[in-house]
């Protein structure tokens, strides 16, 4: 009995973290969706009242939501390739060598993932400074006039997807490289000895043994960047009229600057199972892929 218990009792702190802050939250949120919640209701809750399905009704009513939806899928668009083919590019150099200078810049590439986002955002709002801003006094040499970076509606949704593309890509570098360290050597030496090129032996032997960890990095990076806050909150605050707001930073800005927890409850709920549908076909798709 005791050794059919064990594997259950070591997992059920995480189990009970998992259900505690992660299941029973979206519970929550569901039940929050069905009233008209506000701040005025952890005074007293009789001022709570079900109104069914009409936060649902109303959101999909609203213009905002629609643009906020369509941002967050324009960023990625932009972002989960970018992240995933830049990720692995530069994990397949990186491996190539074992040299102090390549240990170094493995390094040198985690650096944006630990570090505070607000500290990044501010510097990369500094860099994206219209008046005296690195990348327009570069630019001024050229002769090119200055580029409202976070100004321009269309501009700005490119400028804050790059900062997010530059920070998520170096925790996926790691992950990449920790892939590349279990390809069996005795395959690439195989190959070497067929007379095969780097180029052939990347796409045939690597690339192959590495569809798990690009599997998981792609899932990974679209559930980040379906909940895309970070970047655009501190650059722009959704801004410049809505073109960066994404999902996220229009459920922060329904339910803690208007006070509308039901209607920003009913958003996430949208929003979580818009990011389930999407998981579940990865994962359908992932197993056809396995059978095959």
């Amino acid at each position: 009995m005791r050794t059919r218990l064990a594997p259950y009792l070591f997992v059920a702190p995480a189990m009970l973290l998992l259900v505690t802050f992660g299941v029973f939250p979206i519970f929550v949120a569901l039940a929050v969706s069905l009233t008209n919640m506000n701040i005025s209701a952890f005074a007293n809750i009789s001022n709570v009242d079900f109104v069914g399905l009409d936060n649902y009704v109303k959101l999909f009513d609203d213009a905002d939501f629609w643009q906020a939806l369509g941002n967050t899928g324009l960023f990625a668009v932009l972002g989960v390739p970018s992240i995933v083919l830049l990720s692995l590019a530069v994990a397949l150099l990186l491996n190539h060598s074992d040299h102090w200078i390549f240990r170094a810049l493995r390094s040198f590439y985690f650096i944006p993932a630990i570090t505070a986002i607000v500290a990044i955002s501010l510097i990369w709002g500094y860099l994206y400074n219209t008046q005296f801003g690195f990348l327009n006094y570069v630019l001024s040499f050229a002769g090119i006039d200055q580029v409202q970076w976070l100004s321009d509606p269309l501009l700005a949704k490119f400028s804050v997807a790059l900062v997010a593309v530059w920070r998520g890509t170096g925790l996926n570098i790691i992950i990449f490289l920790a892939a590349l360290q279990g390809v069996p050597r005795e395959y690439l030496e195989a190959a070497s000895l067929d007379g095969a090129s780097e180029w052939r032996k990347t796409f045939s032997i690597v690339l192959p043994l590495l569809r798990f960890a690009i599997f998981f990095v792609t899932v990974t990076t679209i559930i980040s960047w379906g909940q895309f806050f970070d970047e655009p909150f501190v650059l722009t605050d959704g801004g410049p009229l809505g073109a960066t707001t994404s999902v996220s930073i229009f459920l922060y800005k329904e339910g803690f600057r208007l006070n509308q927890f039901g209607y920003a409850s009913a958003g996430s709920i949208v929003l979580f199972a818009i990011i389930a549908v999407i998981t579940l076909v990865q994962l359908r798709a992932r197993k056809a892929d396995d059978e095959y």
